[in-house]
């Protein structure tokens, strides 16, 4: 039996939060800020950890959703006056990227996938298909920027011109709280708001991460060889885990699929 002394010093504590899977879907395990609220406040809070590590897996998504979140964690990390630190594992692009720089620093594996510093809004055009087989397109609006890029419209010059203006703008953005958060660390003389990604190695030498490392190591390393961790993640709902929802799961699923396939995984 083991008597547990009061007074005796616990070894430090790190606390684990994984932020697996696309940004902002529909899906009972997506990442958003509603969802992630309650399970960011346990990680800062429960146990008085000496930081907080996040394990990132994610393509992106919603560039609003990768905003909230990622202005939560340095909402608390202030609060709270505790490190944060970011551990890549297949890929953190796009708004992965974004979490990821909510961290002080930022880690990841050689062949982590890193980067994609950009805005992208893709549709389809139908207007010819529904021609052919003899459809008419009816619309009504008030307001003349209302059927903005409809699929089943030709597209207009105008609406294209719009568009690029307001995907500027959140690019800008994303541009903004990259150079906040990593500073001085970005290679200045590289364009890094290409779009374009990079693996560890290169990502490191660019100043789009602090170095190549694995999460226990790292944090054994920083807090010594007896640090404890503590793990965070999302909780499924008991009905979405035995078929209630199945259809919209199975839909996040596939477009959750697609965003990492642009990435090769």
């Amino acid at each position: 039996m083991t008597l547990a002394l009061p007074f005796k010093k616990k070894p430090p504590l790190v606390a684990v939060v994984r932020l697996s899977g696309a940004i902002g879907l529909a899906g009972r395990g997506a990442l958003n800020d509603t969802t992630l609220a309650p399970m960011l406040e346990r990680a800062f809070r429960k146990g008085k950890p000496a930081a907080v590590a996040l394990e990132i897996n994610s393509p992106g998504g919603s560039p609003v959703q990768s905003s909230l979140i990622g202005a939560r964690i340095r909402r608390l990390a202030t609060e709270h006056e505790m490190p944060v630190y970011a551990f890549v594992e297949d890929v953190a692009a796009s708004g992965g990227y974004w979490l990821a720089c909510a961290a002080d620093e930022i880690w990841a594996d050689d062949s982590s996938v890193l980067g994609s510093i950009g805005v992208i809004s893709a549709s389809f055009g139908a207007h010819v298909f529904l021609a052919r087989q003899g459809f008419e397109r009816r619309v009504h609006t008030a307001g003349k920027s209302k059927s903005m890029l409809d699929p089943f419209s030709p597209e207009k010059k105008e609406d294209v011109t719009r568009l690029k203006g307001l995907l500027g703008d959140i690019h800008q953005n994303f541009i903004t709280h990259v150079k906040e958060r990593r500073g001085d660390r970005l290679d200045a003389t590289e364009d890094l708001f290409t779009g374009e990604v990079w693996l560890g190695a290169r990502a490191r030498d660019l100043g789009l991460i602090d170095g190549i490392a694995h999460l226990k190591p790292k944090m054994q390393e920083r807090f010594g060889d007896k640090v404890r961790f503590r793990r965070y993640g999302i909780r499924r709902p008991f009905w979405s885990r035995i078929g209630v929802h199945l259809a919209e799961d199975a839909l996040a699923g596939i477009e959750e699929r697609a965003a990492f396939a642009r990435f090769g995984l």
